[in-house]
């Protein structure tokens, strides 16, 4: 009887939350749209971002933030606790398919994966106690210079590696994978694990403050740093976000920043836009969509270090 109670009790507050949720976020936006407006022009924009991000080769997440951050009423940490959500969602999807085709390596994913999930816990719980001007400012800088990298960066499908050094050699690093294109398993390592190591706290940091996911930094680092090759170095990146941004959203969803009325039809509508572009992603002419995504992204965090100065 008393557990009884206690369950209705709790599910009447969280009908209470969703409501007070959802009135906040009509309010918020200052237009006089009903409530759920709101939800259903952001699932239509994810379904959009989500064909895109499979076209670009990008995770959903870093077009995610700063877009929905930069054009919609939501608090910015709700918005990145559905970016961690987001990108969450397609790294669990796409994770036993790639182990299964030898495509997400262990030896390397989770060495990896526990050096950026560490300070992406940090990165989460710093980015919480910041104040929303000084992120916003953080978040532009950070996304200008990630429409940088897409420019600058020029990933190696199979990259020259040198001699192994000794984390390399003591964790065993390696594999091979059947490569159809040239008919014939190919057989692989990577060099210059510490370095990858150090660059991956920074990575994680990031990523724990914006809810960004990392994949837009995780494959130059495993493919041009460590010599991995192209689809390893994409298929152990989707891998290691399954535990990266697991560690990062516990922190959100904690201190109460994911809130449902933001996140599911986001995490929809992007699962929707990515089936969509993969159908799609024959057809497309890589380069216009990759110049796409950049001006994107330039757009996006000129708008928010702009927001976060009050202009």
């Amino acid at each position: 009887m008393l557990d009884g109670l206690i369950l209705k009790a709790s599910m009447l507050m969280e009908m209470a939350n969703s409501s007070q949720a959802a009135a906040t976020v009509a309010e918020a936006s200052g237009t006089g749209f009903p409530w759920w407006v709101w939800p259903a022009m952001l699932l239509v924009t994810c379904f959009a971002l989500g064909i895109m991000a499979v076209m670009a080769g990008v995770g959903g997440g870093v077009l995610f933030v700063p877009i929905v951050g930069s054009f919609f009423p939501f608090h910015l940490d709700f918005v990145r606790g559905a970016g961690l959500i987001v990108a969450l969602a397609g790294a669990l999807a796409a994770g036993p398919g790639l182990l299964k085709a030898n495509l997400a390596n262990l030896r390397l994913a989770l060495p990896v994966a526990l050096i950026a999930s560490t300070f992406s816990i940090v990165g989460a719980f710093v980015g919480l106690a910041l104040p929303a001007d000084l992120l916003q400012i953080a978040l532009g800088i950070t996304i200008s210079l990630i429409a940088v990298l897409f420019i600058f960066s020029k990933n190696s499908e199979f990259p020259k590696v040198g001699e192994q050094d000794g984390v390399t050699k003591a964790l065993k690093i390696g594999g091979s994978y059947y490569e159809p294109s040239a008919g014939r398993p190919v057989d692989w390592t990577v060099w210059r694990t510490p370095q990858g190591f150090v660059l991956f706290i920074a990575i994680g940091l990031v990523a724990g403050m914006f809810g960004l996911g990392a994949g837009w930094a995780n494959v130059p680092v495993l493919n041009l740093l460590m010599g991995a090759p192209l689809k390893i170095a994409v298929g152990s990146s989707k891998f290691l976000l399954s535990i990266t941004d697991t560690s990062a959203a516990w922190v959100y969803l904690n201190q109460g920043a994911v809130l449902a009325i933001v996140a599911v039809p986001s995490v929809v509508g992007i699962m929707i836009g990515s089936l969509v572009g993969v159908k799609l992603l024959a057809g497309a002419k890589p380069k216009i969509v990759r110049t796409l995504v950049i001006v994107m992204l330039l757009f996006a965090g000129i708008r928010s270090l702009l927001k976060g100065l009050g202009y």
